[in-house]
């Protein structure tokens, strides 16, 4: 499941994910959103919080993720990753190079100095 947090205002969006993410949840949830905000805002800055229910991708959502993600590579001022397992901020650092933003990664407790971060 993806949902936009309340945090979120202009620029400045957190989505908080759980569960299996699947191929409707990018579709019907987080792309639209992020095509609207891209168009109203043009750059975004982007916190991604993978609460401790989040169980990872389905295949479909995987390659909708990577795909979109690289679509989008120039699209981000800043992107930070809060939480998630310890092999997804390995994931994360090794391609963090395709994006021409600032990438930075937190353990799940320190979602509000991401916050700090993306907002500044």
């Amino acid at each position: 499941m993806i949902e936009f947090m309340d945090e979120s205002t202009g620029k400045y969006l957190g989505i908080r994910v759980s569960g299996k993410l699947t191929d409707k949840d990018y579709k019907d949830v987080l792309v639209p959103r992020l095509e609207e905000a891209f168009k109203a805002q043009g750059k975004l800055d982007l916190l991604v919080y993978m609460d401790e229910g989040f169980e990872g991708w389905d295949a479909h959502a995987a390659w909708d993720d990577m795909s979109f993600g690289l679509q989008h590579a120039g699209d981000f001022d800043k992107l930070a990753i809060v939480g998630g397992p310890k092999w997804i901020e390995w994931c994360v650092r090794a391609c963090s190079f395709l994006f021409k933003g600032e990438v930075r990664t937190y353990s799940g407790d320190q979602l509000e100095k991401a916050w700090e971060w993306v907002a500044a």
